[in-house]
């Protein structure tokens, strides 16, 4: 008995009685699909401008970058959140297993367990909800809605915190002082780790005790 050859149909063709495949909708451009302007091109390593953008446009894509940055520190945060309700035994190893410090991946987690979807406000930015989160939900309310209806910076909310924190103490109240002593190495990867968050050392330090004493994820 001879051997039987199978050969595929030609390139472009289709076999007879074959039912031809509807094309799908083509995928939307990246720029699309980030929110950014039709003009520009954004790469993994690059985001392309036209010469010609006019300064408006310029200042609009701006705006539009920094919201796309905001937004991914909440969708980092909500990926986090799914993963280790998910798959607790891969969750550490999915984290270790992305570029982003792993300190700043908790952080995001914490923040976007503080305040569900529906409590976060639109108007402000992720380091606004940040500056509130250890704080209990009535206040957080309470300060977002003052930083929509003033308009007020991330920096602005936090300057008023402190303010608020300072004329609620007793005036024979004073603060307990805590002094340390840090190798230099130590004290450069806690200063680089505290600048990744935008805040001062002290400031950092604080925030990682307070949940570790029931506040954190």
């Amino acid at each position: 008995m001879s051997p039987v050859h199978r050969t595929a149909a030609p390139s472009g063709r289709r076999p007879a009685g074959s039912t031809p495949r509807a094309a799908g909708p083509a995928p939307a451009p990246a720029a699309a699909r980030l929110g950014l302007d039709g003009r520009t091109r954004p790469q993994r390593t690059c985001l392309h401008l036209p010469h010609d953008l006019p300064l408006g446009d310029w200042l609009r894509v701006g705006r539009q970058l920094l919201a796309v940055l905001d937004s991914s520190a909440w969708w980092a945060g909500d990926w986090l959140v799914f993963g280790s309700a998910s798959y607790p035994q891969r969750y550490r190893t999915a984290i270790e297993s992305t570029a982003l410090d792993y300190q700043t991946l908790r952080n995001y987690a914490w923040v976007a367990r503080k305040f569900a979807p529906s409590r976060r406000r639109p108007e402000l930015s992720f380091q606004h909800h940040q500056e509130v989160a250890a704080l209990p939900p009535e206040q957080q309310d309470r300060w977002l809605d003052q930083a929509v209806e003033h308009g007020w910076s991330k920096a602005e909310l936090r300057r008023r915190l402190r303010a608020g924190r300072a004329g609620a103490a007793a005036p024979a109240e004073r603060p307990a002082r805590l002094s340390l002593e840090v190798a230099p190495d130590r004290w450069e990867v806690w200063r680089q780790a505290a600048e990744r968050e935008q805040q001062e050392v002290a400031e950092w330090l604080t925030a990682l005790a307070d949940r570790a004493v029931g506040c954190g994820p």
